[in-house]
């Protein structure tokens, strides 16, 4: 006769809230730094190129994840609307709801806020030089390499569709390795996908950044491009959506 496992213990959403800010906050401030790092003045990371930056965004998930646990991880809007789309629980103790994916936005974009705050900060002095302000604003938030905005929301829709869709799978591999599977997945989708709109599949990452950009004392800054700001916003929600249907009918 088998033994049926102890119910898991109710997550309280303060908790869920905590730590679904740290950990993306730690993810941001990980990711906006290695930008800063490959793109600022002076900075000894300058020229480390698109690889060096999709590793460290890597690295960001990885660790923002681990810091997150009881919340399940998610550091973004598109995998929390992905696994309430496919009728998943959000984690451990967290059953899927409206109110409680509020909670989890919320986080996700004030975390998102305070981690571009705080690279900024690691970086103040090379922010106070001279460089160019579309520069200072990719380490913030994302932006396309030739504007179309029908064509850079369909990248934004499939780069988040293959996040989320794989993220459902890595659900039926009964392997613990942990987040180091969503780690090397997001550096491929940087590798792969990250071209024409420099793979925001996030909409805290772009928006609470981007906020960031508008209120911080940036010298040269520019603008903060909220004309585009919808699609890595739209582009990201569609995306998760759907691969959490699609999960649904093809994974189960």
């Amino acid at each position: 006769m088998a033994i049926a496992a102890p119910p898991t213990e109710p997550v309280p959403l303060g908790t869920v809230f905590a730590h679904e800010l740290l950990g993306t906050m730690i993810l941001i401030v990980l990711g906006a730094g290695v930008v800063a790092n490959a793109l600022l003045p002076d900075s000894k990371g300058k020229g480390g190129g698109n690889l060096m930056i999709n590793v460290g965004w890597g690295i960001g998930v990885m660790a923002g994840v681990y810091v997150a646990f009881k919340s399940g991880g998610h550091l973004n809007p598109a995998v929390t609307l992905g696994l309430w789309a496919n009728g998943a629980d959000f984690a451990p103790g967290v059953p899927a709801g409206a109110t409680t994916a509020l909670v989890y936005i919320a986080a996700q974009v004030l975390g998102a806020f305070l981690g571009a705050v705080l690279a900024w900060l690691a970086y103040r002095d090379h922010f106070d030089r001279e460089a160019p302000a579309g520069d200072k604003l990719a380490i913030f938030s994302t932006g396309p390499a030739i504007r179309s905005y029908g064509n850079n929301l369909i990248t934004e829709v499939i780069a988040t569709f293959v996040l989320v869709f794989v993220i459902v799978t890595f659900g039926q591999n009964p392997a613990q390795l942990g987040p180091l599977p969503v780690t090397l997945l997001v550096i491929g989708i940087g590798a792969s996908l990250g071209g024409p709109t420099g793979y925001a599949i996030n909409p805290a990452r772009d928006l609470g950044p981007r906020i960031a950009h508008a209120l911080l004392p940036i010298k040269g800054k520019g603008g903060s491009d909220w004309a585009y700001a919808w699609v890595p916003i739209l582009g990201p929600v569609l995306g998760g959506v759907l691969a959490g249907v699609a999960a649904t009918a093809f994974v189960g």
